[in-house]
């Protein structure tokens, strides 16, 4: 204010005159009264201090109370949503013919997602079942011809056998026989002997006229007679020997065809080998078909498990056994990761209740602590740190901690992984 203001007007001065005066006269008055001691009251001091111990009392009450509420959770804005994705892939080789979902689309386990050329599986299968066919006649032929050719080889070694014998008796028959012609023949030569002796002897007796004609003749014709015999023995012992050749031949055929038949064992051996090749053959041509069977079903792309396609085949696409079709995310499944420092993690247990808040739409979700991390994150990585070095600097670690949902709080299936949660955990 100017200080025209604060002296006034003139009139207005002059009409506070008497009021100036009359102020001075108060004061006078109020001077020349008697004045009190003055007094402090001792309630007002009391209600101070009570006033001053409740204001700390109360402050403590506060500060405990805030402490126990900050120390009854732990809570974290490292932490995401986390799921297992299940990579599709083909089984088989071939040509897309169909792809029978589309991008983002929302499929149940067991849904045919992709479906491969299936006519080469087809006559494969058609060509395993064949084969399997021809293994199995050949099998039940070979089963059929074990106990036949058992039972021949047993026949042929008892006959074989009784040939031998039979053999070596005839031996022994025509030897006696051999021995009996040369007896034959031996008396045939002493006949023979004799005769000629008494031929000579006719001889000069019919020259001195001492016998007649006759007996000579006699003589000679029992001479002649007598080689006959001689030859005739010879001739039998001959035959006897020949017949005794073949008794031997005979007897060394039957053991030959009796050594033969001991083979027969080893024959029913091996067709009980092959018998035996032939069931392992039909096992594995079983095996190809059931594999030509598989490789057929295989050519239908089925969804592993419920949840949403994300695709990357194209109808007309050549695929091979191991490309990867689509990824399915089964979003029914999924969980929180919360990497926590290991100081939070001096009360944070399993099974302790957690409420988690998603940034993307603001929602809280009831959850539960399933289990803690085996090993800090930096340990999995590609190059985990070496603090063996001269210029160790701590930093405090985390340690991941897996929460998951309580049942039904992901109803909409609004949690996508990789979404940023921040959990916050009650540890009392």
């Amino acid at each position: 204010m100017s200080d025209e203001d604060r002296s006034g007007s003139p009139s207005h001065a002059n009409d506070s005159a008497p009021c100036e005066a009359a102020g001075g006269k108060a004061s006078a008055a109020r001077d020349a009264a008697p004045q009190r001691p003055l007094t402090r009251r001792p309630g007002r001091a009391k209600l101070v201090r009570v006033a001053l111990v409740g204001g700390v009392l109360l402050m403590v009450v506060g500060g405990v109370l805030l402490w126990r509420h900050l120390a009854s959770y732990e809570s974290t804005d490292d932490a995401q949503v986390d799921v297992h994705l299940y990579p599709v892939s083909a089984r088989v080789s071939g040509y897309v013919i169909n792809v029978n979902v589309g991008d983002n689309q929302y499929v149940k386990a067991g849904t045919v997602l992709v479906e491969i050329d299936p006519k080469d599986y087809q006559v494969a299968v058609e060509r395993a079942r064949a084969d399997l066919a021809n293994a199995e006649a050949i099998a039940r032929s070979l089963n059929i011809t074990v106990p036949i050719t058992s039972v021949s080889t047993s026949s042929q070694l008892t006959s074989t056998a009784s040939d031998v014998d039979n053999a070596a008796a005839g031996i022994v028959s025509a030897e006696q026989q051999l021995a009996v012609a040369h007896a034959q023949v031996l008396q045939a030569e002493a006949n023979d002997l004799k005769a000629q002796d008494d031929l000579q002897r006719y001889k000069r007796l019919v020259q001195k006229q001492n016998v007649s004609e006759q007996t000579y003749d006699q003589a000679l014709a029992t001479a002649k007679a007598s080689i006959a015999s001689v030859a005739a023995a010879r001739a039998s012992e001959a035959a006897v020997q020949q017949a005794v050749e073949q008794a031997k031949y005979r007897h060394t055929q039957a053991e030959a065809n009796h050594r033969s038949a001991q083979t027969g064992p080893q024959q029913v051996a091996s067709t009980r080998a092959r018998a035996l090749s032939a069931v392992a053959d039909v096992q594995q041509k079983r095996a190809l078909l059931e594999q030509a069977e598989l490789n057929l079903h295989y050519t239908s792309v089925v969804a592993p498990v419920n949840g949403q396609v994300s695709k990357t085949v194209v109808t007309g696409m050549n695929v091979q056994p191991g490309q990867q079709l689509m990824t399915v995310v089964p979003l029914d499944d999924v969980w929180f990761t919360a990497n926590f420092k290991e100081t939070q993690l001096r009360s944070i247990r399993p099974g302790q209740r957690a409420d988690v808040a998603v940034d993307s739409s603001g929602l809280t979700y009831r959850a539960h602590i399933d289990s803690i991390g085996g090993a800090t994150g930096p340990l999995f990585s590609l190059l985990p740190p070496e603090n063996a070095t001269g210029n160790y600097v701590k930093i405090v670690q985390r340690i991941p901690v897996k929460i998951v949902l309580e049942p039904g709080e992901n109803r909409d299936r609004q949690l996508r992984p990789g979404m940023s949660v921040i959990p916050t955990v009650y540890v009392r």
